[in-house]
């Protein structure tokens, strides 16, 4: 029929996951209208732009970049002096070197993730995924044709970790790609030093590459620290990070995003670009010369609003009978366990939207493990998200009740 979609479409639709919605994810979504634009309702699926606005120096430089009509384009992986700039704040970011070669700009994270997969992965390889990770993860490797085997994230122990016994199993089926999100999205873990370096003493054994989407790297809570993947002996030449501005400084709409790799993968991303996109947005390219530079006073001040949005969300959830919070150190997402309640994501999903006029990330977006829960994004105005968690709470509360759970 003219107009259908494609098998590598249809793919990402994730039928062989039906059992865990009770159908496809494309038909859950749908059911939800999850379809990013909110559709009048308070939408916890992203950061609120309007109270938590982008940098102040943002909308200047934004304009001069205009203003300078000469920057209208650049080469495909990105103009050579935003890059030949960032190398240095990203090589003291990472604790690693990083020349200019080692660079990319894309549109946006999102733009990065589809790329970089796209430069990489071919039909039939073995790409392992954490288990629950960033929802477009799966969909991108099913669209690419991937074989996806996936490594639960457990917290049997005081810090939340791969299943490195489950990783260490499926690297002898010969991985082309191990990818994982850090801070985990959805549920904020940051992960400890020891399985970092666990992971890569497990790819250089393995002798295959790994992608991390650290886009959440600069938004961790009390002093908690952070371990970059690159830094790990042997993994500047095998690693890919995934960087960017637009959560932390709230830049999602100026869609500008960053990969970290060995020169060899930038080239082959470098091709997928200009068949794509051709470049990312050439004058937001030019906002990132402040970027790591001039903004971390912004950002401790940020955190601080966050986490006080944090501790307002347990606060408020907790009162319900039956939900299970396992808040994290990370990101600005609490990832909730509902499934004492008996009910399906969906089910909880279309009422909160029904009920409070909330939309929520379901859990089965976001992996098999995923199931029976709901992510939210707390970063929202104070006042208007106090009076949507108390409605949440009633909506929640009556399933709680339902369910015969008391206490």
């Amino acid at each position: 029929m003219p107009g259908s979609p494609s098998e590598r479409v249809l793919r990402t639709h994730l039928p062989q996951r039906e059992a865990a919605p009770g159908v496809s994810v494309r038909a859950a979504d749908l059911s939800l209208r999850l379809d990013g634009g909110g559709n009048g309702l308070l939408d916890t699926t992203h950061f609120d732009t309007v109270r938590f606005p982008p940098p102040p120096w943002v909308a200047a430089d934004m304009a001069a970049a205009i203003d300078n009509g000469a920057w209208a384009y650049s080469p495909y992986r990105g103009d050579p002096t935003v890059l030949e700039a960032l190398s240095a704040p990203i090589s003291a970011f990472l604790g690693s070197p990083v020349a200019s070669s080692n660079l990319a700009l894309t549109p946006g994270t999102q733009g990065a993730l589809f790329t970089t997969l796209a430069a990489l992965v071919n039909e039939g390889d073995l790409v392992l995924l954490a288990d629950p990770d960033y929802l477009f993860c799966e969909r991108i490797l099913a669209f690419l044709g991937a074989r996806v085997e996936r490594v639960p994230l457990v917290f049997a122990s005081a810090e939340p970790s791969l299943d490195l016994d489950v990783l260490e199993e499926l690297i002898l089926q010969k991985p082309k790609l191990l990818l994982f999100s850090h801070p985990n999205n959805p549920t904020g873990a940051v992960y400890s030093e020891a399985m970092i370096a666990r992971v890569a003493e497990l790819a250089v054994e393995g002798d295959f590459l790994v992608m991390v989407d650290e886009l959440y790297s600069r938004l961790v809570y009390e002093d908690t620290p952070f371990h970059h993947l690159r830094v790990q002996p042997g993994m500047a030449e095998r690693s890919i990070t995934l960087l960017g501005p637009s959560k932390t400084e709230s830049m999602s709409g100026f869609r500008i995003g960053v990969i970290v790799a060995p020169d060899a993968v930038i080239d082959t991303v470098e091709q997928c670009l200009a068949m794509t996109s051709l470049r990312a947005p050439a004058y937001s390219q030019h906002l990132l010369a402040r970027w790591l530079v001039d903004d971390h006073a912004f950002l401790a001040e940020r955190i601080i609003e966050l986490e006080n949005l944090k501790n307002l969300t347990i606060e408020k959830l907790s009162t319900v009978a039956g939900l299970v919070l396992t808040p994290q150190k990370a990101t600005a997402y609490l990832f909730v366990d509902v499934t004492a309640f008996g009910a399906t994501d969906v089910e909880i999903a279309a009422a909160l939207q029904r009920e409070a006029q909330v939309i929520v990330s379901p859990g089965y977006q976001f992996g098999a493990r995923g199931t029976g829960h709901f992510r939210i994004c707390y970063a929202r105005d104070e006042a208007e998200w106090e009076a949507a968690l108390d409605l949440m709470v009633t909506c929640l509360g009556a399933f709680a009740a339902r369910a015969g759970i008391t206490s």
